[in-house]
């Protein structure tokens, strides 16, 4: 790909700064958000202490590869739309040897192609933990709200319609939307976190899931601890989405390496650890509530007085239809957490009502807004980068041209907006029905994006191992850190299928749908690019005698 902005459509317009690059990747992680949203499928009570360490581990695995994606950033600034994708062409394609640079287009393919394993699917995750969130809002002011999966699964194709056009819109429109989302939610997961220490602080008498600070953010078992990060990384991505706006970056070389690394220490190592100690120093039995049955069609319903443990004294105070709870129980901590779908705003309208005078319902409809508006961010922004890769892919001939087109108006690749918000609303649709089939399209993305992660590590270690990167010259950046990062990327990814095969019940059930459903990716992606050169003559390998523009630079900086 000799230029990733042209196309015959147009080419993408630079018009961000530090600033805009930093607060578009920021709002792909969205810190406000993922407490909500993620917390019940960290929940599991076998695992779940783990939560604080496993977020911590793949932040540090996130820190490795954004100083990856920094460091080829600042090689290959005229990268544009393409990111990693451009990258992989680019280390490969500089090599002297044929027997070398003659797998750049297959190499290409493959970071590009695993990228959308993640970015096509990330989007619709978010769009289920939206309509999600929609439905504990309206069930707030009337319990009955969307309780059929028909309602559930039109409000998040609602909402990834909505997403989609505003996407088409561009990138300079949706910038000041994500500075104003991304204030919001970080105050209000400041006042929640500290509301979460001074409820524990002042409470001694409840029996807390961790006996103290310490307790909280030290690892408890080595398999618990891997099966929270493989769900935790869902929270760190999106830093990489500042490489795919250097096409619309003024000063693309020195400000998006910087707003790759930024985003990341921003939200992660400062709002992520904030909030995750919060949340997990409060978890106790103060947390209380009743279950009708097991499986995924139960109802849980919170806001039980910790003191009730009768099951039936405690479906009298919470004003529940009996014939519905035979057979149920009382859940607390951790295990309250796993079978709510909202655990963060039932923890919200406890500290509410305890705190802040009686107040919770407020409280909690305040954080709800909150990361209602983060989610409407994080998606938004998801979904822009996500197709312009698309768009890199499809100008260069490795997806079909029509996603190389950018609209002539907005100046965006409407072909593939369109496109993935039809790809999001149906996950999103399937994703909000129950917690194993979220699990599920979580998982699918996270291997996609452990796959995409430890692909681009390995490039930079093989730039810079070759001294293709002549800038680059420290070797903890150009070596330690790729090598490190590409083994700790690849090893959750086995992770996912070590728990397939070995945890048994929903968890091995869930990894394997999502194996089984990346495996399809991969050979429908590689399908495609066999059939292409079947009908078309282009070769996967490229000839000893190509003519590209990576490959004019003097010889003595290729090896």
């Amino acid at each position: 790909m000799s230029d990733a902005n042209r196309s015959g459509g147009g080419e993408l317009k630079p018009t961000l700064g530090l600033i805009g690059v930093t607060i578009n990747a920021m709002a792909l992680i969205a810190p406000g958000a993922f407490l909500w949203t993620t917390y019940q499928l960290q929940a599991p009570k076998a695992s779940a202490p783990n939560m604080w360490a496993s977020v911590a581990i793949a932040t540090g695995i996130a820190l490795l590869t954004a100083s990856c994606f920094a460091t080829l950033s600042k090689a290959y600034s005229a990268a544009g739309a393409g990111s990693s994708y451009y990258y992989a062409e680019a280390a490969i394609i500089a090599k002297e040897e044929h027997k070398h640079f003659r797998f750049a287009r297959i190499v290409k393919f493959l970071v590009g192609w695993s990228s959308h394993l993640y970015y096509w699917v990330y989007p619709g995750v978010m769009v289920a933990f939206m309509g999600t969130l929609v439905i504990y809002i309206g069930q707030l002011f009337n319990p009955s709200f969307a309780s059929t999966g028909a309602w559930q699964v039109a409000i998040s194709v609602l909402f990834a319609i909505f997403v989609g056009i505003i996407a088409l819109f561009g990138v300079t429109g949706s910038t000041l939307i994500n500075i104003i989302i991304n204030i919001i939610q970080i105050v209000s997961l400041v006042v929640l976190g500290l509301l979460f220490i001074i409820f524990r602080l002042g409470h001694p008498e409840f029996q807390y899931e961790h006996a103290n600070a310490l307790s909280v953010v030290l690892p408890h078992d080595f398999p618990g601890l891997i099966f929270q990060v493989s769900i935790a990384i869902l929270l760190v991505v999106g830093f990489e989405s500042a490489t795919a706006l250097a096409g619309e970056a003024i000063n693309p070389k020195r400000d998006v390496p910087r707003a790759v690394i930024l985003s990341l220490v921003i939200q992660a190592c400062i709002c992520y650890f904030f909030e995750y100690f919060g949340a997990n120093f409060f978890i106790s039995n103060a947390y209380a509530g009743v279950i009708n049955k097991a499986g995924e069609q139960a109802s849980f319903t919170a806001g039980l007085d910790p003191k009730i443990t009768n099951l039936g004294e405690a479906i009298k105070a919470l004003s529940l239809d009996a014939s519905k709870y035979e057979g149920g129980s009382i859940l607390t901590g951790f295990d309250a957490a796993a079978q709510s779908g909202a655990p963060i705003g039932d923890m919200a309208r406890i500290l509410g009502d305890t705190l802040l005078g009686g107040h919770g319902f407020a409280l909690v409809l305040i954080m709800a807004i909150s990361v209602l508006l983060a989610l409407v961010g994080t998606t938004l922004s998801s979904l822009s980068t996500g197709v312009r890769i698309t768009y890199a892919m499809g100008i260069d001939g490795e997806l079909p041209s029509i996603f190389g087109r950018l609209h002539r108006k907005f100046r965006t690749p409407h072909i593939g907006i369109i496109f993935l918000t039809l790809i999001s609303a149906g996950i999103g649709g399937y994703g909000v029905l129950n917690v194993n089939n979220l699990t599920q399209v979580t998982l699918m993305s996270n291997i996609g994006t452990f796959i995409f992660y430890g692909l681009t590590c390995l490039v930079t270690l093989v730039a810079t191992l070759d001294h293709l990167l002549e800038e680059q010259t420290n070797p903890i950046t150009t070596v330690v850190i790729p090598i490190l990062g590409t083994i700790l990327n690849f090893a959750m990814l086995f992770a996912v299928f070590y728990f397939g095969f070995t945890a048994g019940g929903d968890s091995a059930r869930n990894s394997q749908i999502a194996i089984g459903t990346g495996i399809a990716f991969f050979v429908v992606g590689f399908a495609y690019i066999l059939i292409q050169g079947a009908v078309s003559g282009k070769s996967i390998f490229l000839p000893p005698d190509i003519s590209h523009p990576l490959r004019e630079e003097p010889s003595e900086t290729r090896r």
